[in-house]
């Protein structure tokens, strides 16, 4: 009889970058994003580092195998939403972690995003130079 593996889905965005993420326990940690490696899809280091932030907490123990299907945003906010998929996962997975998780920030929605471009205006705050003659 063939055993199942289990995993979690969960879905993580920042800005307008979603990522569906889904967490299994794994021998090794290993990410793939949109069927590339994590080190071949995020470039830098620090990009790479940021969805294997709530898998750094002292709480949680073991390791996953991580697969997002990430669309939208930046690279950047991508890498931050996978970050968020894979928080949101971990709860689901084992309930304790919510709370260290939550201290960390992981699990909150920054509500930050580009403001919109106002009519009379070039940008969304910017004003055309005011010339008095």
């Amino acid at each position: 009889m063939a055993e199942t593996t289990k995993y979690t889905l969960a879905v993580g965005r920042r800005k307008t970058a979603t990522a569906r993420v889904k967490l299994t326990p794994a021998a090794k940690t290993t990410v793939t994003v949109n069927g590339k490696s994590g080190e071949e899809y995020f470039n830098t280091k620090e990009r790479r580092a940021i969805p294997l932030d709530p898998l750094r907490l002292d709480e949680v123990d073991g390791t996953f195998t991580i697969e997002a299907k990430v669309q939208g945003g930046g690279i950047t906010a991508q890498a931050e939403a996978v970050r968020m998929g894979v928080a949101r996962a971990l709860t689901l997975a084992k309930d304790t972690l919510r709370k260290p998780l939550k201290a960390a920030g992981y699990l909150k929605r920054d509500p930050r995003a580009v403001e919109r471009k106002k009519p009379g205006l070039r940008k969304a705050r910017k004003r055309p130079q005011w010339s008095k003659r």
